[in-house]
């Protein structure tokens, strides 16, 4: 069993930048590829980021690529995203997430996902 927490949560200007983190803890977080999904108030949740702890390969929904980046601490465990130039539609709760392959999750979205963090908000003002 996979515990995911993360943390960053806040309110920030359109154009200014957060970064989220997830700490994964218990099983063995290094078997699951992960990433980030949001939801937004009426919204379904969607597909953010994602990787895979044994591959190099990144993953973007279109909406977030060339401003949000999804990195790692191998030794902590821990994943990180890092959104720039935030726009008030990325308002949403985060979650992260840990499934079976990166790509999976990106193409086919929360379906694929076995671990869920509480999630976290983020609140983008113009």
């Amino acid at each position: 069993q996979v515990q995911l927490e993360e943390s960053g949560t806040g309110l920030v200007q359109a154009g200014g930048s957060l970064r989220l983190s997830c700490a994964a803890s218990g099983g063995n977080p290094r078997n699951y590829a992960m990433g980030w999904f949001r939801q937004a108030p009426g919204k379904e949740r969607e597909f953010v980021a994602a990787f895979s702890w044994l591959g190099t390969l990144t993953y973007y929904a279109d909406s977030v690529k060339g401003r949000f980046t999804i990195s790692r601490d191998n030794a902590k465990n821990t994943v990180y995203l890092q959104m720039n130039s935030l726009k008030p539609e990325d308002t949403a709760v985060y979650y992260c997430a840990a499934g079976s392959a990166a790509q999976t999750m990106a193409q086919l979205g929360a379906t694929y996902v076995d671990y869920w963090g509480k999630g976290t908000l983020v609140t983008v003002a113009s």
